[in-house]
């Protein structure tokens, strides 16, 4: 196995620095994200499932980003990675990607050089195509890879949303208007939903079920929850 950083997870040279910069980046690069494609079903393929979030620490400008690996079938965690660096990008809605990717990538590339192998999917703490240009976190981190990617959010960014049924895995459309950009998932009986939506090479219903899959104990999926305690984790060893 060789130590060579993977193309797929460097940060493109001309990376924005302004936010004007920043969306011409999504306005010119959401045509990229492809809807659709084939994962495995979960719990029946022999990869691994990735969860990645970060954490950040405002007053010394560092931001920690973890990407943990869970067998597809038992969801036991088998590599975790983490990177740790200085924040680049001001706090932006719907920019919050061009913040949190470099160190993102950073994990990722060391995940994938430790497990030998991509991962399946990639389960992202944020956005996909629910976001105002249709490129959130987990589509541009999808394209910028290749990797499948879904995003499953904590609020609805603004689109509205009926009430999903009162059951495990009843759902409603998050729209936009008319166009569906996601779903408001619920996972746990009675429990508030989540919000999911696909990032790249996958589909809306793929992208539930797997959040199903990954939620089988918890309001959020344990890829989420592992990496939520990995990154506050390694924030915190780096600010001592």
């Amino acid at each position: 196995m060789t130590s060579a950083v993977d193309p797929r997870y460097e940060l493109p040279r001309d990376w924005p620095s302004t936010e004007a910069e920043a969306i011409a980046v999504q306005e010119r690069t959401r045509g990229s994200v492809a809807v659709g494609g084939e994962v495995p079903a979960p719990g029946t393929g022999p990869g691994a499932v990735v969860g990645v979030d970060v954490a950040y620490d405002d007053e010394r400008d560092l931001v920690a980003a973890a990407a943990v690996a869970l067998d597809a079938r038992g969801l036991e965690v088998v590599a975790e990675a983490t990177a740790v660096g200085r924040v680049t990008f001001p706090y932006v809605p719907g920019l919050l990607a061009f913040r949190e990717i470099p160190a993102v990538l950073d994990a990722l590339g060391d995940l994938d050089r430790r497990l030998g192998r991509h991962p399946d999917l990639v389960v992202c703490d944020g956005y996909g195509l629910a976001h105002p240009r249709r490129f959130g976190l987990a589509s541009h981190l999808g394209v910028l890879t290749g990797l499948p990617t879904i995003g499953v959010a904590k609020n609805p960014f603004g689109f509205r949303h009926a009430d999903p049924g009162p059951r495990r895995g009843d759902w409603a459309p998050l729209l936009d208007g008319e166009e569906e950009v996601g779903r408001a998932l619920r996972t746990r009986d009675g429990v508030k939903p989540l919000f999911v939506s696909v990032g790249h090479r996958t589909t809306i219903a793929a992208a539930c079920a797997y959040t199903l899959h990954l939620a089988r104990d918890f309001r959020q999926p344990e890829t989420t929850r592992r990496a939520d305690a990995l990154c506050r984790r390694a924030l915190k060893a780096a600010t001592l």
